[in-house]
């Protein structure tokens, strides 16, 4: 029999994927001995067979009953007894931490009766209806389905009428009849009454924890941090405890280290009188951790203590949820803590020095999505002036855009292609679209542990908190600050780095990393965490990092970056500019005279971008693509010419020769499907003599870098071959050319000849064009488009998003490879093309060479290389690095 419940005291932190991060980690923290309230997890299994069959399995309410049992024995309570009732919490806990996004319900076991026991066993009427109006609203919104806006809008109407400044202002009648009030709204909205049956409340709020996982804004979250969507949560039942007894009692969240930089020392909020909830969603505004120290000695003390426990145990930053109740603290959670970028480097760093965990375990605690936040421009302090506002620095970068003051704003402006800045009083999950959408977060209330902050920074969206200079009026569509008025629309700069909000769009300067990158210069803490990962990944990797690059300027900022060569050089990218009538003419020639003036006036214009190239990255491989897109992109728009034409007609005039000529040419090679038309390797066997130019122009140019003292290391790519018979012809094409030059120069030219590996068919008939080939190189970008039969241009905005909320997608497979099906061929080709030519050189150059799950891919695969652009070759060397790891996480100390 499959079993559901397990008592804290049973389970480990092993245990994740049964009993949820959170269940998992309360586990722990008992094996520890740590004043945990006790309680029971409901596990992942019983929430997938509750989503299957759309009811719970027919052994958990026995289970529960009996953990429940043992539970009010371990308590000497029991769950709703009217004159000392045991109150439960019951909260979510999925494998993954996902904060805010799925349900929560305090204080289950209060009815009518109970609330009266629970004033008398406290002495504090207040606290009791306190407790029982955060029962009825949560329960009302979270299970019963009420729109949470009516039980906040009550709340406003009678702080109002009351006129306290928050819900502490409103004494124990006050909050009495806000029971009364939120009971009234449940059955007038969904005709039946709060249920009195503290049996009742647990049972269909376990229930609804569980269905809180298919929920819209769940699903969102999970799609933004690619957490599968088969995975289930647990539900946590545990004792209640209260923080919101009086002045001695108050509920907190603490972190390690701090999460926005890393630094070692105690952070975090702590909110006096308050339950946990009232922490994190920013309703008053808190005070640091540190002030505990004066308010409660003796618990911040203990709190102390059991941080540095829990942080040596794991071994890594831990974000802890505690309540003090009545000067006696308890910890209610723990989890390996959300960090920035700057701060995973840094804390990585740290722990390494530590020696509490291996180096690289360090590197595998960074990724290149964290460092290539890091290489994002920050502000020029020193040309920004006054800031309008200051906040708490939740979550690090700089952001530019207009002010929204709603999450369906923000949204709507973000899919026009506007950047907006969101702003609200505090966050709620219900904003999570509007902060996925947003370039940043700003709020006036809440600490660094605020819902706004713990998402931003897991998401890596910049975030400025706890701005209280803000007075943020959403109906209004406007922030004040002083006798500043900041209307919907305004631009804004925030700064999540300092905590600072500026008027209109503050100029941007490179950031340290990125200056690192560039010169080697380790200016400051930030880049030194950066470099030691850097090093290590570079020690360990087994994968070469080239780069795409077209221009000696982007070869030479590649080397700098730590390429190793180039991977693509994409030849047709320079035919723009002025050299597109040299191609015009190319292609209007009406005789092979005419062509071979238009080649021969092409030829010396490629042969000097070659030798700049090749000299950028002197003694590096330099991979260059013979022309690859369709010749109809050089030539005018077809309706453009048409019009001019019929224009000059209409006045009477003989159309001019040159645009009839065009326009011929551009009917004459018109195609429906272009992408697949006269392309790659296709243009090289019918146009004549493009091929030869191109091939003489890499040949010279080896020349003169090798007379010149270099040593370049030129290698040509033959683009979309399908059949190792187009690949044979090219290759000869391109070998006569070489001898030809070597006799001339007396210079012998050799250069690899391979190809793109882009086609189905090709992947699959790979043994048979490694015959020809001296190296293949993925073209995984076109290799996706014709897998999957994607015009990608056309896919991406006309369906994609709906096939990323239908779960067909986990990410696009332009952004991440798809490794079941483009995957699979790269694995075919990979293996019967090293069968047949075992020395065979084996790279990608499409841009999954710079993507870090991708990059792991082609580490397992064996393949000899990745290129990637510039700007990602240092996310490719990091994760390069991270991907011959020996194992995940690396080996722990001894």
């Amino acid at each position: 029999m499959v079993r559901y419940v397990y008592d804290f005291a049973e389970g480990s932190r092993e245990l994740a994927d049964l009993l949820g991060g959170k269940g998992a980690n309360l586990a722990e923290m008992t094996r520890l001995r740590l004043p945990v309230p006790p309680g029971f997890t409901v596990t992942t299994e019983a929430c997938r067979a509750f989503l299957a069959a759309g009811t719970a399995p027919d052994t958990l309410a026995d289970e529960i009953s009996e953990h429940l049992a043992t539970l009010e024995q371990t308590a000497g309570r029991q769950l709703g007894r009217p004159d000392d009732p045991l109150l439960l919490s019951v909260r979510s806990g999925g494998r993954f931490s996902m904060p805010g996004m799925l349900e929560t319900i305090l204080d289950v076991g209060l009815n009518d009766a109970s609330v009266i026991g629970l004033a008398k066993v406290s002495g504090n009427e207040r606290f009791a209806w306190d407790s029982y109006r955060r029962l009825v609203q949560m329960f009302g919104s979270t299970v019963m389905g009420v729109d949470s806006s009516l039980f906040e809008n009550a709340m406003t109407d009678l702080k109002r009428s009351r006129g306290a400044a928050n819900d502490l202002g409103l004494n124990a009648a006050d909050l009495a009849g806000l029971v009364r009030t939120y009971k009234d709204l449940i059955r007038g909205e969904t005709g039946e009454d709060f249920p009195q049956s503290p049996a009742e409340q647990l049972r269909r709020a376990v229930l609804a924890v569980f269905a809180s996982w298919t929920g819209e804004r769940a699903r969102l979250y999970r799609r933004r941090e690619h957490i599968p969507d088969d995975l289930g949560t647990a539900v946590n039942v545990q004792t209640m405890v209260f923080g919101n007894l009086g002045s001695d009692s108050g509920s907190g969240v603490a972190f390690t280290r701090d999460p926005a930089t890393g630094r070692p020392g105690l952070y975090g909020d702590y909110l006096a009188n308050a339950q946990g909830e009232d922490v994190v969603a920013g309703i008053r505004n808190t005070v640091p951790l540190t002030a505990l120290e004066e308010l409660d000695p003796v618990s911040f003390g203990q709190l102390r203590g059991h941080m540095e426990t829990l942080e040596t145990h794991y071994r890594d930053l831990c974000d802890i949820e505690f309540t003090i109740e009545r000067g006696r603290l308890w910890m209610l959670q723990t989890r390996v803590g959300k960090r920035t970028a700057e701060a995973a480097f840094a804390i990585a760093a740290e722990l390494v020095d530590e020696k509490l965990i291996t180096p690289d375990e360090g590197l595998a605690r960074v990724d290149g999505d964290g460092l290539a936040r890091l290489m994002f421009p920050r502000f020029d302090i020193s040309a920004v002036g006054e800031a309008l506002a200051h906040g708490l620095p939740a979550s690090p970068g700089a952001a530019v855009g207009a002010a929204v003051f709603d999450s369906a704003e923000a949204v709507r402006r973000a899919a026009s292609g506007e950047k907006v800045v969101l702003v609200r009083q505090e966050t709620t999950p219900d904003d999570l679209p509007g902060m996925i959408a947003a370039q940043a977060v700003l709020t006036s209330r809440g600490g660094k542990t605020s819902h706004a902050a713990v998402v931003a920074r897991g998401m890596g969206t910049v975030c400025v908190c706890g701005a209280e200079e803000l007075t943020v009026d959403s109906a209004g569509r406007r922030f004040t600050v002083g006798d500043t008025v900041v209307e919907e629309g305004t631009v804004v700069s925030v700064d999540g780095s300092e905590g600072a909000v500026y008027l209109g769009a503050a100029p941007l300067v490179d950031s340290v990393v990125m200056r690192y990158f560039e010169t080697g210069e380790r200016s400051d803490g930030r880049v030194e965490a950066v470099a030691r990962a850097m090093e290590r990944a570079d020690g360990l990797r087994r994968l070469e990092v080239r780069a795409n690059a077209d221009t000696p300027e982007d070869a030479a900022r590649a080397r700098r970056f730590g390429a190793q060569g180039v991977g693509l050089c994409r030849t047709e990218h320079m035919f723009l500019g002025e050299r597109r009538k040299l191609v015009e003419a190319m292609i209007l020639a009406g005789d092979e005279s005419a062509r071979e003036k238009a080649l021969g006036a092409l030829l010396p214009l490629q042969r000097q971008d070659f030798i700049g190239i090749l000299k950028a990255m002197d003694g590096l491989p330099v991979t260059i693509r013979l022309i690859d897109p369709p010749l109809h992109e050089f030539l005018p728009d077809g309706t453009d010419l048409a019009v001019r034409i019929a224009t000059a007609e209409a006045q009477g005039t003989a159309p001019a020769r040159h645009d009839t000529e065009l326009l011929d040419a551009v009917n004459r090679m018109h195609e429906e499907n272009p992408m697949l038309g006269l392309r790659g390797v296709r243009l090289g066997l019918v146009v004549p003599g493009l091929v030869a130019m191109q091939v003489r122009a890499i040949a010279e140019a080896v020349v003169e870098r090798t007379r010149a003292g270099g040593s370049p290391q030129a290698e040509i790519m033959v683009p979309l071959v399908g059949a190792v018979e187009e690949l044979r012809i090219e290759r000869a094409e391109v070998e006569r050319v070489l001898a030809e030059v070597s006799e001339e120069s007396g210079i012998p030219v050799h250069c690899p000849v391979g190809t793109m590996i882009e086609l189905p068919r090709a992947a699959l008939t790979a043994g048979r064009i490694a015959e020809e080939a001296e190296f293949f190189s993925f073209g995984t970008n076109d290799l996706t488009q014709t897998t999957w039969g994607f015009s990608r241009d056309d896919v991406e905005a006309a369906f994609f998003s709906a096939y990323l909320d239908k779960g067909i997608f986990a990410t696009s497979p332009f952004e991440t490879l798809d490794r079941e099906g483009v995957g699979r061929l790269v694995r075919i080709a990979v293996d019967e093309g090293r069968a047949a030519r075992p020395d065979l050189k084996i790279g990608v150059c499409g841009e999954h060479g710079g993507d870090p799950d991708s990059v792991h891919f082609f580490h397992a695969t064996g393949l000899d290389y990745v290129s990637c652009s510039p700007f990602r070759v240092p996310v490719a060397r990091l994760e390069a690095g991270r991907a011959a790891l020996p194992e995940p996480g690396g080996a722990a100390p001894p």
